[in-house]
């Protein structure tokens, strides 16, 4: 085991690792540093903890000392110090007609030596600058050309999401993203929606690319020939983060339907028609395919994933069980009666005789009105005599 800390030298940069040399370091202490580019500014991530020797890729490199207060002061003056460098560096690029465009410029912590950063689509010629550039500054000079995504790190910014770069805030080296991610995971191949800010394709794209790919593996492709608890069809569409596909049955291609994965089987993967000789089974038969859980049913609907919304989000507006007929016909004949019931002194109920039922009136009327509707009738719309 031994005993490290971790640094950085600027936000979003690549944390190191360094021997702290027996002293006790915070998160936030300022460190001075001996690196390839000399004595360094940086600031201190994780204080000291012991780790494995095999996790270390090289050789560690001792703490010099912690920063002073001094030093805080001397890289404040070194930003001053830069920012005069910059507009200086932008003047003679201006001079030279040269196709560059500069990116920023940093002073090294004892101020021996600048180096500037820039971008160029092509090979730049600038020993004529760096002259021009040692006798304006009167110190060493250093050019580096760097790419879109580099600079794009070093000025930070607001991604189309609103937060900050990843590549300015954690992200310590970039990761290779292709297009083919986002055709895994069913973007847009529009540039513009698919690109950040640098114009190269998001990093972020890299983030959820494996949970697609094990997504991918479960799914059927688009187009192919499966068979479903209702019939067979042919794929039309696939939800991914669902695990479902839309299938246009054979039976009613107007209508397509959606299945989870698990319900389909696969009779030929991929673009291709009906096989030939294919009997589809009894639909006795399909009907095994379909999900036995009943919450979570096989056949998910809009309506169904809208109306689960709707309950989650409101849920106080989503009406009761009914109760059985008897409990509501007695509940609406009690509110009948406790409407029409009339009260006396005192809020009290008054009793009332009970109503004489009129049977034979009822049954009379009901038998007349029974003989009307039987009697036929002929031409004219009048009854036959």
């Amino acid at each position: 085991m031994v005993e490290i800390i971790s640094i950085r030298f600027k936000n979003g940069g690549k944390e190191y690792y360094f021997n702290p040399n027996g002293i006790q370091f915070q998160v936030g202490d300022g460190v001075i540093v001996d690196t390839a580019r000399g004595m360094e500014y940086a600031q201190c991530i994780r204080g000291n903890n012991m780790i494995d020797e095999i996790e270390l890729t090289a050789p560690l490199r001792p703490v010099v000392r912690k920063a002073t207060p001094e030093d805080a002061r001397l890289m404040e003056k070194n930003r001053e110090r830069e920012k005069h460098a910059f507009a200086v560096c932008q003047q003679k690029i201006a001079e030279h007609g040269l196709d560059m465009k500069l990116v920023s410029a940093e002073y090294s912590f004892d101020g021996s030596k600048i180096l500037f950063f820039f971008t160029s689509e092509g090979r730049v010629d600038f020993r004529a600058l760096v002259k021009d550039l040692a006798g304006a500054l009167h110190t060493r000079i250093e050019l580096r050309q760097i790419g879109v995504r580099d600079e794009a790190k070093l000025l930070g910014g607001l991604g189309i999401c609103g937060k900050p770069f990843c590549c300015a805030q954690f992200l310590e080296e970039f990761q290779p993203v292709s297009i083919k991610m986002a055709k895994t995971q069913n973007l847009s191949l529009n540039p513009t929606k698919i690109s950040g800010t640098c114009g190269r394709l998001m990093c972020c794209l890299k983030y959820e690319q494996e949970a697609y790919e094990d997504l991918v593996k479960n799914a059927p492709k688009q187009e192919s020939f499966v068979e479903t608890p209702d019939g067979a069809g042919t794929v039309a569409g696939i939800n991914l983060l669902r695990q479902t596909a839309q299938v246009r049955l054979e039976s009613d291609p107007e209508s397509p339907r959606t299945y989870h994965n698990c319900e389909l089987c696969v009779i030929r993967s991929g673009k291709g028609k009906r096989p030939e000789g294919y009997v589809e089974p009894p639909l006795e038969e399909l009907a095994r395919l379909r999900r036995q859980d009943d919450s979570a049913p096989g056949q998910v609907t809009e309506e169904a994933s809208l109306a689960a919304a709707i309950e989650a989000a409101f849920p106080s507006r989503v009406r009761q069980p009914s109760a059985p007929a008897e409990e509501r016909a007695g509940g609406q004949a009690g509110r009948r009666n406790r409407h029409r019931r009339p009260r006396g002194e005192g809020g009290e109920a008054r009793e009332s005789a009970p109503e004489k039922p009129a049977p034979e009136r009822r049954e009379e009327g009901g038998d007349y009105h029974r003989r009307r509707r039987r009697r036929p009738r002929g031409g004219g719309g009048k009854g036959q005599g």
